[in-house]
């Protein structure tokens, strides 16, 4: 058996399909887990999350910020950006199993077995790995309940833009939700700042990216996400960020790689196909 994590797909399923047949992906034994955003921008959104919820047990996902996106423009609450391409999957008959799906579906995972977790985004200084899984199944609990369409309308905005135990509400689902699927870089007091898109160096003197904050001795073991794709866009030496930390976007929507990393055994083996571009890039 075989375990690969994978870099946000973002509808690109052809390139997901080339990836799995240069692995040998074999469903009956093997496993695979997803960085999140499934979905958007690229042109096969509907067959990207339908693949991923037909795998089963064989995949895992964690919820991306356009996976949350998604969410939110089928209740009505978030208008289409000029870049989404949602429509497939908001216009199929199966749309409404497909958002329950993607409903159930984590922020953050943990395999105690491979000493391995993974997030879409980031994780705030100073949280250990229960302290993250905890959070975690907070906002779950909220994604699975009566109360996702207010969730889903208050997850907006950058407010407020530290985590604090005593945090309440809207605001405390908010912060959770920012950290786990929208986080690049803070400061040194934990201030988040979620204007800043590029890659290190490019960003505001004081910021630096989150997983500058994990110490040596951090308790998730190999931490594997997705997200920023300009940490690593098509440069498949540049994943391995420090003691521990993958990351796993490569830049497959804009034309870059999509990169498979092998968690179990003793030696994590990447593994990459190249991606033809779906979308220009945002201009940094």
């Amino acid at each position: 058996m075989a375990v690969y994590a994978i870099g946000d797909i973002q509808g690109c399923f052809t390139a997901l399909q080339s990836l799995l047949e240069k692995i040998k992906f074999d469903s009956s034994v093997d496993k695979l887990w997803f960085t999140g955003d499934l979905v958007n921008r690229g042109p096969e959104s509907l067959e990207a999350l339908r693949f991923v919820k037909d795998l089963g047990a064989s995949a895992i996902t964690v919820l991306g910020n356009h996976d949350l996106h998604l969410l939110a423009v089928a209740h009505g609450l978030k208008k289409h950006n000029k870049r989404d391409t949602l429509s497939a999957v908001l216009d199929d008959p199966d749309c409404d199993k497909l958002l329950q799906w993607l409903t159930k579906q984590p922020l953050i995972h943990h395999d105690p077995a491979l000493n391995a977790t993974m997030i879409h985004a980031g994780l705030y200084p100073g949280w250990d790995l229960a302290t993250a899984l905890e959070l975690g199944k907070e906002v779950g609990a909220i994604l699975t309940s009566n109360e996702l369409p207010v969730f889903l309308e208050k997850m907006y905005g950058n407010h407020p833009a530290s985590w604090s135990n005593e945090l309440t509400g809207w605001d405390r689902a908010r912060v959770i939700t920012n950290c786990f699927t929208r986080l690049r870089y803070c400061d040194d007091k934990g201030q988040m700042d979620m204007a800043e898109k590029g890659p290190p160096g490019s960003q505001a003197d004081g910021l630096n990216p989150w997983y500058h904050y994990l110490p040596d001795n951090h308790d998730f073991g190999d931490i594997v996400f997705g997200h920023w794709s300009t940490l690593a866009a098509g440069n498949i030496d540049a994943i391995k960020l420090k003691n521990r930390v993958f990351a796993l976007d490569t830049g497959c929507l804009w034309g870059g790689l999509l990169t498979a990393l092998r968690l179990d055994g003793p030696e994590k083996t990447l593994h990459s196909v190249t991606c033809a571009a779906a979308q220009n890039p945002w201009p940094l």
